[in-house]
């Protein structure tokens, strides 16, 4: 589903140098930190855990910012709920959103693909943050894990991040929801918090690429739930993401 046209990107001498530099960096960063957060871990409770591991996350958005030239901006803030853990469905485009979001909205637990957990240094660290991890090849167990496992994170009040679309998307595509965010949402009682952006256009996927712009992020208001089915909630949400897109 396209939303918009992608905009023409020339990728100069510049922006490949300090595209560069932002792997290296980001990379080594990730490393390091990563070993220093395995060995505090077991003297920290989950929500200093939390904190400790994010530390990589804003230096990276620190980064992003000032080698990189990309300018973040939110709207929407107010409509987070405080004290009250929601499912959090957003559409997919690159890395980005899988960092930004743990410190929009925090504390939060993410359904991965469980092989990210078996990533080298990155992973073991992630395995940190309680994620609700899947295995996509079986998807009749995959989805009673994150009905189980999802309800556990939202009444300990830890909120749960779904990208719905599965994989990631090009920049002004949307691709087709699967139910699993719905569903948990229902089940456990929650609302959805519909997020939307345009990540993909300064940090583009499976790319080393870094381009220089701004990123949008738009934060819908909380979708109730109650007395409504997991098709007509995943509907909401989509059509929603789908008409915020920005522009």
């Amino acid at each position: 589903m396209s939303l918009t046209e992608s905009s023409t990107r020339k990728f100069s001498f510049s922006i490949a140098l300090c595209s560069l530099l932002f792997f290296l960096l980001y990379n080594l960063m990730g490393i390091i930190h990563s070993l220093v957060c395995l060995l505090v871990a077991p003297f920290q409770s989950f929500e200093q855990r939390y904190r400790f591991v994010n530390h990589w996350t804003r230096a990276t958005m620190w980064l992003l910012r000032h080698l990189n030239g990309v300018r973040v901006e939110v709207e929407g803030l107010e409509n987070i709920p405080r004290n009250q853990a929601v499912v959090v469905m957003a559409n997919h485009q690159s890395q980005w959103e899988t960092f930004y979001l743990q410190l929009l909205i925090a504390p939060q637990a993410t359904i991965l693909k469980r092989e990210l957990l078996w990533v080298p240094f990155f992973g073991w660290a992630l395995a940190l943050l309680k994620p609700i991890a899947i295995n996509r090849s079986k998807s009749s167990q995959a989805i009673k894990t994150v009905l189980r496992v999802g309800k556990q994170r939202l009444d300990a009040g830890i909120s749960v991040v779904i990208y719905p679309e599965g994989t990631r998307q090009a920049p002004g595509t949307l691709g087709r929801f699967n139910g699993g965010g719905a569903s948990l949402a229902v089940h456990a009682g929650v609302a959805v918090l519909p997020v939307v952006h345009n990540s993909g256009d300064c940090w583009p996927a499976r790319s080393i690429k870094r381009y220089p712009g701004t990123i949008r992020l738009i934060i819908g208001q909380p979708i109730d739930t109650a007395g409504r089915d997991v098709r007509s909630v995943s509907s909401e949400a989509a059509d929603w993401i789908q008409h915020h897109y920005p522009q």
